[in-house]
C-alpha cells in the first residue's frame, strides 16, 4: 500500500503532463524525481521495526542517523544531474564536488528547517532527497487524533502545502497535506490554514474552468493562500501532483496580492 503511493504519483504526473502541456516540463521533472524517491524509500524498508519506531520518535534528532542518508546522496546527485533542467542540474553538479562534511551540514540544516524550501536550486535538491526518508519516519509513527483546528502537521509540525476534499457522507471532508513529510490530517473547512480566520467573507475561493477540481482558498486577513484539490469532483486526482499542474492558479493569487502558505516540493 505504501509503495503504491509512489506509483500513483508517478502515473498522475504522466497523465497531467499530457493533459496540460504548459506544465509538462515541471511534471516530467517531478515524475523522474518521484522515481528516484521511490527507490530511496525502498532502501529504508528493511530496517527492523524497533529501529523504525525509534527513528520516528526522534524526528528532530537527525544527526545520529545522518550516515544512513549520506551513503545515498552521491548517487542521487549523479542521477538528478542527468535529467533536471539547467539550474537544478548545475546545482547538483556543484554539490557533487562537495565533501561529506559539507553534505552533512546541508542535510541537517534543511532537516531542522522542516523542509521549508526556498526557490534556491540547492534547497529544492535537498528537499526532494529528504522527502522519502521523512515520509518513511512518518509512516512508522503513531499520531494523536487531530481536532481539525491545527494548522501544522501532527507529526513534524511543518506547514501544509496543499489541501484536499475527500468524499464523506453527502459532501467532502477537508484535509491538509504536510509539505515536508506528506502526512495528511483533517482540518475544518471554514478556517484559514495560516492565521485561523473563520469569517466566510474574509475567506474567498477562486476556481478556473481549466481546473474545475482545484481551487485557491485565500484569506483577506493574512493574505495567504493554499490550493485545495476536490476529490469529490475528480477521484483520480493526487493532491500533491495536481497542485503542481495548476500554475495559472498561482499566478491569479499573486496578481491579487496573496502569498502561498508554503512552496511545494519544487520550490513553486
Amino acid at each position: 500500500m505504501i509503495r503504491s503511493r509512489w506509483d500513483q504519483r508517478i502515473q498522475r504526473a504522466d497523465e497531467l503532463a499530457t493533459a496540460h502541456p504548459f506544465a509538462a516540463e515541471v511534471l516530467v521533472f517531478y515524475k523522474r524525481s518521484a522515481i528516484l524517491q521511490k527507490s530511496l524509500y525502498a532502501r529504508f524498508e528493511p530496517s527492523a521495526h524497533s529501529e523504525k519506531t525509534r527513528l520516528a520518535q526522534k524526528l528532530s534528532e537527525i544527526d545520529p542517523e545522518i550516515d544512513l542518508l549520506l551513503a545515498e546522496f552521491p548517487a542521487y546527485l549523479s542521477q538528478l544531474a542527468t535529467f533536471a533542467a539547467k539550474p537544478i542540474a548545475g546545482a547538483a553538479r556543484r554539490l557533487q564536488a562537495g565533501t561529506p562534511d559539507q553534505w552533512r551540514e546541508l542535510l541537517v540544516s534543511e532537516w531542522r528547517a522542516l523542509g521549508d524550501i526556498s526557490i534556491a536550486p540547492e534547497s529544492v535538491i535537498i528537499g526532494i532527497f529528504l522527502r522519502p526518508y521523512v515520509e518513511f519516519l512518518a509512516d512508522q509513527s503513531e499520531r494523536a487524533p487531530s481536532t481539525g483546528a491545527s494548522p501544522t502537521c501532527p507529526f513534524c509540525q511543518s506547514k501544509p502545502v496543499v489541501g484536499a476534499l475527500r468524499p464523506e457522507g453527502d459532501g467532502g471532508k477537508r484535509f491538509l497535506t504536510c509539505g515536508f513529510c506528506a502526512t495528511e490530517w483533517p482540518f475544518n473547512r471554514l478556517l484559514c490554514a495560516s492565521c485561523g480566520e473563520t469569517h466566510p467573507d474574509k475567506l474567498p475561493v477562486y476556481t478556473a474552468s481549466q481546473f474545475p477540481h482545484v481551487r485557491v482558498e485565500a484569506c483577506d486577513t493574512c493574505l495567504r493562500y493554499i490550493k485545495t484539490v476536490d476529490l469529490t469532483r475528480n477521484g483520480r486526482a493526487v493532491p500533491i501532483v495536481d497542485e503542481l499542474a495548476t500554475l495559472p492558479l498561482n499566478l491569479w493569487a499573486e496578481e491579487h496580492q496573496y502569498t502561498k502558505l508554503r512552496p511545494n516540493l519544487l520550490g513553486m
